[in-house]
């Protein structure tokens, strides 16, 4: 009705300005029309509601914490660069990289034909000795057996003991050697060690491989864990007060508890850091061993302060950061700019430490373009 009244008032005075003036007057037609086309955008601008939308949170006074993000990686309890335990050219292979595998699963089998025959040699061997050993052992009884009715000689009696004692031992070798050889023949094939993935295979069929040589990578992907430097300025910070929490590098909002698994007090001279070791409480089925990972350090800092979301806070480009505050301004609630000065940042939280005091009531959505003194249609944040 406001607006209908304007348009009125100003259109009789339009009629009157057109009345005085000559009737071909150009200027007063054009004087006319614009006070017209000014009465209809005010009318517009009154019919339209002028309040500003936003969304507003309170600012509490809370215990503080700081946090400390540290760049890690995720590794493997087992790693290991297999390699075979005698030389020999490749025969088999039974895995390629990317291959999951049990420990004990046959993972490469070298030529065995010479050592086979080895073996089935000192087996021979062995089995000789044997049979030498039990024939002594049965003349050595029968002359124990003349000996007493002086049927054969003291000396002989000795002399065939004497020769059980070398063929024992001659036995012992024998057997020894069979062990070796079988043992040699067993390391012509690889197994594996642990469960595990094949992370490489640097070896092909028909190469010649030697001990200490590395022909596979396998890599545990179970109890994984992630290492960090932290430098020897934030070593405090890591005590018993402390909450570990760890995210990935393709999902970094996403946080998962951690819990100090070793801090390794030695220094490495060079970059001043020290080794600290975090395990996932509960097991993360996206890590994955060389993974980049984020440890993050939540430390209680014993105190209280007020803090507002993160999302409240605008940097201005002379430097000042500032908040929008709701005040009520003659019944209405209206926009009021507070410079602020922050100071710790956590779990999307910010401290203020000067020029805001709890309970205000803070814009954290739609303040990019605020006006001091604007109108303001409130949502408190999480309603709907």
């Amino acid at each position: 009705m406001q607006g209908m009244k304007v348009v009125f008032i100003v259109q009789r005075h339009a009629k009157e300005i057109m009345k005085n003036r000559r009737a071909g007057s150009s200027g007063a037609a054009l004087l006319a029309f614009a006070v017209l086309m000014s009465a209809t955008t005010t009318s517009t601008a009154i019919a339209q509601d002028p309040r500003a939308p936003v969304v507003v949170a309170l600012a509490q006074q809370q215990p503080l914490r700081q946090e400390l993000q540290l760049t890690g990686t995720v590794t493997a309890q087992r790693s290991a660069n297999l390699s075979v335990a005698t030389s020999g050219l490749v025969q088999s292979i039974a895995v390629d990289a990317g291959d999951r595998v049990a420990a004990g699963d046959l993972l490469l089998e070298l030529d065995a034909e010479l050592a086979r025959y080895q073996w089935q040699s000192a087996e021979a061997a062995q089995l000789q000795a044997r049979s030498a050993l039990q024939d002594a052992q049965r003349r050595l009884e029968e002359a124990r057996t003349l000996s007493p009715q002086r049927s054969i000689a003291e000396t002989v009696v000795r002399d065939l003991a004497a020769e059980v004692l070398e063929d024992e031992a001659a036995l012992q070798s024998a057997a020894a050697l069979a062990s070796y050889q079988r043992g040699v023949l067993e390391r012509h094939r690889l197994r594996a060690p642990f469960d595990g993935v094949i992370s490489m295979r640097q070896t092909e069929l028909g190469e010649w491989v030697t001990p200490g040589a590395a022909v596979l990578g396998l890599v545990a992907t179970d109890k994984l864990r992630i290492d960090a430097q932290v430098p020897e300025d934030y070593l405090n910070l890591v005590n018993d007060n402390t909450r570990f929490s760890v995210s990935l590098a393709n999902d970094r909002e996403r946080r998962y508890p951690a819990r100090l698994a070793a801090l390794v007090p030695v220094t490495d001279p060079a970059a001043r850091t020290f080794l600290l070791r975090v395990v996932p409480v509960d097991a993360v089925a996206a890590m994955r061993p060389g993974m980049s990972a984020r440890v993050n350090l939540d430390v209680d800092e014993q105190r209280n302060g007020v803090v507002v979301p993160r999302d409240a806070l605008l940097r201005l480009a002379d430097g000042r950061v500032v908040v929008w505050v709701v005040v009520d301004s003659q019944g209405t609630l209206v926009a009021a700019e507070r410079v602020v000065t922050t100071g710790l940042r956590f779990n999307g939280l910010v401290e203020i430490t000067d020029g805001l005091e709890a309970g205000s009531r803070v814009v954290v959505r739609g303040n990019e373009s605020l006006r001091e003194g604007q109108p303001l249609q409130v949502r408190e944040l999480g309603q709907r």
